[in-house]
């Protein structure tokens, strides 16, 4: 199938860039948030003590510190790392739009026996490139109506492929979709957690001590909030994405009536 060897190189970047967001986002908490998120809760608990009416300052690096907002920037960078590919895989598509795939002199007919001919540029491209929409959507119309000398034959089969990678485009943004479900979800499962921690203490705020319920109602209220700015950003990519998307299918429909389908005369 034409379209494997694709799938198969987007589903191996895929798994190699989950693992280098995993790698990279848990090597900058080692290393940076977790050490800075403990010297400014130790700072601030120090303050407190000497100042009874000092007002903690809200650190970014506290607000970060828990298992859920890592997880959920994980997520991030993994999902923007698929958006970016996929963008380059549809700028690569849309280059073709400006190139001539179809060579026509001015009032040029292609007739049933010139389908070969006209075929044989389009197979010349690379492999790469051959398993590009309009590549692919050319080279059925082609065969069709050299196949059967009929225009609406050729209309027919080219639609089908434009239509069929539409449906693919877009059962190919589940992922994305699933995690731009799963960050939120990560972050209510933070706020239960904060809460069940903060409740867990309430014998010690009963005694007087609130740091261990402000400390659970905090991972609460952070990690949701982390979730929540991550999917305004990560809907609006990928919203971005499906629009492009959309847009190449539209070019490729008016480039194959335009530069194809005009031009096709029954013998």
């Amino acid at each position: 199938m034409a379209g494997r060897p694709l799938a198969s190189r987007e589903f191996v970047f895929q798994v190699l860039s989950l693992l280098a967001s995993l790698i990279v986002v848990h090597g900058l908490y080692v290393t940076v948030v977790w050490p800075r998120s403990e010297a400014a809760i130790a700072a601030q608990q120090a303050r407190m003590q000497v100042d009874p009416n000092y007002v903690q300052e809200r650190s970014i690096w506290v607000i970060l510190r828990d298992y859920e907002q890592e997880s959920e920037i994980i997520l991030m960078l993994w999902a923007m790392a698929i958006i970016v590919q996929k963008m380059v895989l549809l700028r690569r598509e849309r280059a073709l739009f400006d190139r001539e795939l179809v060579f026509l002199g001015e009032g040029m007919r292609i007739l049933p026996q010139d389908v070969r001919e006209h075929a044989r540029h389009v197979e010349s491209l690379p492999h790469e490139e051959r398993e590009f929409l309009l590549p692919r959507t050319l080279l059925t119309a082609l065969h069709r109506f050299g196949a059967t000398g009929g225009i609406a034959d050729a209309s027919s089969a080219a639609r089908g492929v434009i239509e069929g990678e539409a449906d693919r485009l877009d059962s190919e943004l589940s992922l994305l979709r699933y995690i731009a479900w799963a960050i939120p979800a990560i972050g209510f499962i933070g706020t239960v957690r904060g809460i069940g921690d903060a409740l867990a203490q309430a014998h010690r705020a009963m005694q007087g001590d609130l740091s261990g319920v402000t400390q659970g109602l905090g991972t609460a209220f952070n990690s949701t909030l982390i979730a929540l700015l991550l999917s305004l950003l990560l809907m609006f990519l990928l919203h971005h994405l499906q629009g492009e998307q959309d847009q190449l299918v539209r070019e490729a429909d008016s480039y194959v009536d335009r530069r194809l389908l005009q031009s096709l005369r029954a013998a």
